[in-house]
């Protein structure tokens, strides 16, 4: 009886890791590139929307920007 000889697993890196999942190409990126941003689409329900919309309008700022601004907000505080 012959032993088929194999190589030894190679240690993965976080990032193969992550894409060699079943569920990577639900991860993976969809956007458009405009300039240096990623065009994305959200889903909001239509009361918050009203609420972002005249939050925008009283800070003279388009629905995108105060956006922006929230996540920017939030990611940089770390959520709290």
């Amino acid at each position: 009886m012959q032993m088929a000889i194999t190589r030894k697993p190679q240690p993965k890196t976080v990032d193969s890791f992550i894409s060699a999942a079943p569920d990577a190409q639900a991860i993976a990126r969809k956007g458009v590139i405009r300039g240096k941003k990623e065009q994305i689409t959200l889903t909001i329900a239509p009361e918050m929307l009203a609420k972002v919309d005249a939050l925008a309008l009283r800070m003279g700022q388009s629905r995108a920007a105060l956006i922006n601004l929230a996540v920017f907000r939030l990611v940089e505080n770390e959520g709290g």
